[in-house]
């Protein structure tokens, strides 16, 4: 009967033990005078057990003081100092650490992280740990320099630039920006805060610069000196232009006139004249329109040039036509007006009586100019024919 007592008090203890959430919370904790801190509070999810309730409590004298509050309706801060600087994580299952921020001396104190569940029967199972919060002023870290650019330290004339000065510690925390000086002189105090600006910077601002950092806790700090450089930005741009041409890829020529300039090209695809003018580029595309412009034109002269010729073709043509047709015209005219004349019994024979010479003789010679006529208007229809055929 002893036995069996024994082995149910050992399920109940196993169960109690291995079958609930535990909670992980550490026995202390120090946070920063002035900064933040985590309390650490977590638990591992099990299979049937929800989360229904999360407190957060500080202990004030006798008794502790809820000071957050979770639940169905939400978040609840229950204390007017902790307003803006409380928060509780729920990002992560099993995650409810409380998160304090600008921590003040009085925030020193016990604090209990209490999580109740929900069982799979239906009852509820609470658990709580506490844990020990310390408030320490803490001593000033080596301050940091950095850049607000990605110039880093070497800028160019007339940009708008600060340098950082960063350290760790309980703030407060003052601020001083030194330039160090030539032969050997004290740095002068520039600037008094966490940035050093320069709106615009100077060639006049090159130079050494560091800063140096103090809280209420431990000595001042000091940071590393950083070499500040501001180049002028017209020898940048002289520098630039003045590149040498050597590793540029020449086009070859394949005229034989010998030009008096050189083409090269970029790698990334534009032609360079590097003797007329270095510094002056054109894209291939540009090169390849003014080429198709020039063919267009040229080939539109062209054009032009050939539907003038044709048209002077046509009007010579014609005139041949109209030639032939007046020498058909004044032929046939001309021919029948001799025949007329030589064949024609109707004229005065008064006309003949003061002549010497005889009809025969007259004959003959009309006959010739008639032959003539012929001859000429059939040569003529050959060439109007010759003209014809080539129109």
């Amino acid at each position: 009967m002893g036995i069996l007592l024994g082995l149910l008090v050992l399920g109940h203890l196993t169960v109690d033990t291995y079958g609930r959430p535990i909670l992980e919370v550490p026995e202390n904790i120090t946070g920063p005078w002035k900064g933040d801190v985590t309390i650490p509070c977590t638990y591992g999810p099990l299979q049937g057990y929800t989360q229904v309730l999360v407190k957060w409590l500080v202990h004030r004298g006798s008794y502790p003081v809820t000071i957050f509050l979770r639940d169905s309706s939400g978040d609840h801060i229950q204390q007017a100092k902790y307003q803006g600087r409380l928060h509780v994580s729920h990002k992560v299952p099993g995650d409810v650490s409380l998160q304090l921020s600008t921590l003040e001396m009085d925030d020193r104190s016990h604090y209990t992280c209490e999580v109740t569940w929900q069982t799979p029967d239906g009852n509820q199972v609470v658990r709580d740990k506490i844990t020990e919060l310390r408030v320490q002023k803490l001593s000033v870290s080596k301050p940091t320099v950095t850049t607000g650019s990605g110039y880093g330290f070497t800028v160019p004339q007339g940009m708008r630039i600060s340098l950082q000065c960063q350290a760790l510690g309980s703030p407060p925390i003052s601020y001083i920006w030194y330039k160090e000086q030539t032969n050997n002189q004290e740095p002068i105090k520039v600037g008094n805060l966490s940035t050093l600006l320069f709106k615009p910077a100077l060639v006049a601002d090159s130079g050494s610069y560091f800063c140096t950092a103090k809280g209420k806790v431990g000595s001042e700090q000091h940071s590393d000196v950083v070499k500040f450089v501001v180049k002028d930005s017209s020898k940048l741009l002289k520098t630039n232009t003045e590149a040498p041409t050597t590793m540029r890829y020449p086009l070859k020529a394949t005229s034989t006139v010998k030009q008096p300039w050189d083409w090269t090209t970029d790698m990334d695809g534009y032609l360079r004249e590097t003797r007329a003018g270095p510094g002056k580029s054109m894209p291939i595309f540009a090169i390849v329109l003014i080429i198709s412009l020039c063919c267009m034109v040229v080939f539109t002269m062209a054009y032009i040039m050939l539907c003038r010729k044709t048209s002077q073709q046509e009007h010579v043509c014609e005139a041949a036509r109209v030639h032939a047709r007046e020498a058909d015209d004044s032929g046939e005219t001309m021919r029948v007006a001799i025949f007329a004349s030589g064949c024609s019994s109707d004229e005065p024979t008064s006309q003949n009586l003061g002549n010497n010479y005889s009809d025969q003789p007259r004959i003959g010679q009309e006959y010739q100019i008639i032959t003539q006529i012929n001859g000429d208007y059939t040569q003529l229809l050959h060439t109007a024919a010759r003209s014809k055929s080539v129109c």
